[in-house]
């Protein structure tokens, strides 16, 4: 195994710096449309952070073995509106995880009433698709890409509750 492997760098897009209350738990709690740029890998895996949570691993949604749709000009998007299940095909194929609250999939920022969270949405490109059981939860995740990881990047987003 090459230790001196290097991770290649991938653009990451979110269509909104602040969030829109339709992808919050003050609207419809919908996954957000991700734009992933200079994608060369059969598959990517998310990891959706928020820093400002207790516990500093705080994952608010986890997907891996996504098969994001992809276009002639090399950018690749998972669609808004990813269902709720351990695994779904529709609006893309993907496996999801427990995220930190226990849940499946994704569930949008919800700080205290007055509070900012930052949320940053982090895509691995992945050189296989990982051998993990749905449901499986965050330390899972990145122990399974261990060795898998081509291409990394990361957006992040906003969102302040009244």
């Amino acid at each position: 195994m090459d230790m001196e492997r290097r991770i290649q760098k991938i653009g990451v897009r979110l269509d909104f710096i602040e969030f829109p209350t339709r992808h919050t738990c003050d609207g419809e709690n919908l996954s957000p449309r991700l734009i992933v740029e200079d994608l060369r890998a059969p598959c990517v895996a998310l990891i959706v952070h928020n820093p400002y949570e207790e516990g500093c691993s705080f994952s608010p949604w986890l997907a891996w073995n996504i098969d994001p749709l992809r276009y002639s000009d090399g950018r690749a998007l998972i669609p808004e509106g990813v269902p709720p299940e351990p695994e779904t095909d529709v609006p893309v194929r993907m496996v999801q995880g427990t995220n930190g609250y226990g849940e499946i999939g994704y569930r949008g920022p919800c700080p205290p009433p007055g509070e900012t969270h930052r949320y940053y949405f982090r895509i691995y490109a992945l050189d296989a698709p990982l051998a993990l059981p749905p449901c499986s939860g965050q330390h899972d995740l990145v122990a399974a890409m261990q060795g898998h990881a081509t291409a990394y990047g990361e957006t992040f987003a906003m969102y302040r509750r009244p």
